[in-house]
């Protein structure tokens, strides 16, 4: 039998990273851990509805923990990038985060319409790299189910910003603050 696992607890603090007044909480020690990471990915795995199609991880962490959830459930995988990483046609959409701004992009036949796909990341904060990724899912005409994180931020508002338009929404551990 496996021996209980602390995920909070695997994962560190990064005091002001990457700018002064953000606590960078930090899934790489987490992922170091084997069973911390086998937990992690089992966890995740009872949020997926039995009928999803694909898992769409987000760069960078969330290839890490999408890839492995993926192979775990017998889906495809749908990598949603950083704008002018991947090759091919692509669409992109802009997102705010809690320090700054960016754009995510996919590629256009990464899923077909009416593919049913449950979006991964490590993190939640404010929402708006997750909302960004629904969005260009949704522009291929695939359905997003739910989502998934390891970790929420609650006081940042994300989790429930993604639940108001009726998300399902897991995550596996919170910590309080930025």
């Amino acid at each position: 039998m496996a021996r209980p696992v602390d995920l909070a607890g695997l994962i560190r603090t990064i005091p002001d990273f990457p700018k002064p007044g953000i606590q960078f909480r930090d899934i790489t020690t987490l992922l170091l851990d084997a069973d911390g990471f086998a937990a992690t990915v089992e966890q995740l795995a009872t949020a997926v509805p039995h009928d999803v199609d694909l898992i769409a991880g987000i760069e960078a962490r969330g290839f890490v923990i999408g890839a492995a959830l993926a192979q775990r459930l017998g889906k495809g995988l749908i990598l949603i990038r950083k704008d002018g990483k991947l090759p091919g046609a692509t669409i992109a959409e802009e997102y705010a985060l809690e320090y700054g701004a960016d754009r995510l992009a996919m590629h256009v036949d990464a899923c077909a319409p009416g593919a049913r796909v449950m979006i991964v990341d490590d993190l939640i904060a404010t929402g708006g790299t997750a909302m960004a990724a629904i969005r260009l899912v949704q522009r291929c005409g695939a359905i997003v189910v739910g989502a998934c994180f390891v970790i929420d931020l609650p006081d940042l508002g994300g989790a429930d910003r993604l639940r108001a338009p009726g998300l399902p929404l897991s995550h596996l551990v919170s910590f309080e603050g930025a």
